[in-house]
């Protein structure tokens, strides 16, 4: 098949003008594949339900008839050891699991303000 000479410019324009909005709509324009977004998703939906299970975490700290001791050994732990301290002393363990979760210890560290004090 012979393509018209006035044809080419505008196959090729259309060629690099679809590369060229590619380029830009995924570099700048915010488009991003769908494992991406699934990805972005996950990562949204697990620090969410950690942020709604922080207030059961701080209540059991509270409701801890040994929680002065607890938090004496969380506390005199390096910054390292304290998620595995708090994990430890049960806190981080939601009602119904059986083990602890570290990314609600570290969130219930510093719901109970215990980062740095």
């Amino acid at each position: 098949m012979n393509t018209p000479e006035w044809l080419k410019p505008g196959i090729y324009g259309a060629l690099i003008g679809g590369v060229f909005v590619g380029v830009v709509g995924f570099s700048w324009g915010g488009w991003m594949t769908g494992s991406n977004a699934d990805k972005m998703a996950n990562a949204m939906s697990r620090d969410n339900v950690i942020a709604a299970l922080v207030p059961i975490c701080v209540d059991m700290a509270r409701t801890d008839t040994q929680r002065a001791e607890k938090i004496t050994t969380i506390k005199e732990a390096t910054s390292f050891k304290r998620k595995d301290a708090v994990m430890a002393a049960g806190w981080a363990t939601v009602p119904g699991s059986q083990t602890p979760n570290k990314d609600l210890a570290q969130a219930c560290i510093e719901g109970l303000n215990l980062d740095g004090s």
